[in-house]
């Protein structure tokens, strides 16, 4: 399992809606256009998809920024908004 951030700019109200209520249903709504997402690579696969149907490459941009378990303990989060998701305990390869 690894942690995503994944980060989007889409212009479109109507995409940019469907891209968050998809990204609601993997991760946690962190900050405007940015989710934090505890995801096997099989349901990271499944959302990139998913995303895939929704996403306009022409117009939309789209950030997967995967952080590892030694990143996840330096990140800072400062003033109000929900916490950083948790370090996953243990990985099964």
């Amino acid at each position: 399992m690894l942690f995503y951030v994944i980060v989007y700019d889409i212009p479109c109200n109507k995409r940019r809606q469907k891209v968050h209520d998809l990204l609601k249903a993997y991760g946690t709504w962190v900050q405007y256009s940015t989710f934090e997402c505890r995801l096997t690579q099989s349901k990271f696969k499944e959302l990139c998809q998913k995303l895939r149907k929704k996403v306009n490459f022409s117009q939309d941009s789209l950030r997967f920024y995967p952080l590892s378990s030694h990143t996840m303990l330096q990140i800072q989060s400062w003033g109000i908004g929900p916490p950083t998701s948790r370090v996953p305990e243990s990985v099964v390869i």
